[in-house]
């Protein structure tokens, strides 16, 4: 199953941290969960701070228990470390199925 992960920042300093450092870093650690990351984008609409991630789950895991077990971990927390994420203002999570026509699986 595919995710779409769209996160609205506070400000442009907040995205461009989040979006360089942080999220980054959830690239390896959200692996160790069974997560893969496909692509990390940035919307260029001025003013929009948002970061789009593209991450699907293996199959059968419940996106709900995975994402709540990685927030409750020691990787989690190293990953976010000196962010403040007060600046995530809100996530979007809707999960997406590939149709026939669709590259990706």
């Amino acid at each position: 199953m595919y995710q779409l992960r769209i996160y609205t920042l506070r400000t442009a300093e907040a995205l461009h941290d989040y979006a360089t450092v942080h999220w980054p870093r959830h690239v390896p650690s959200l692996r160790a969960f069974g997560v893969t990351t496909h692509g990390i984008w940035t919307d260029h609409n001025a003013g929009a701070y948002r970061l789009v991630a593209l991450i699907s789950y293996h199959d059968g895991a419940d996106p709900g228990e995975v994402t709540t077990a990685y927030m409750a971990s020691p990787e989690f927390a190293a990953d976010m470390h000196g962010f403040d994420t007060s600046d995530i203002l809100d996530v979007e999570e809707p999960e997406l199925d590939p149709t026939a026509a669709s590259p990706l699986p």
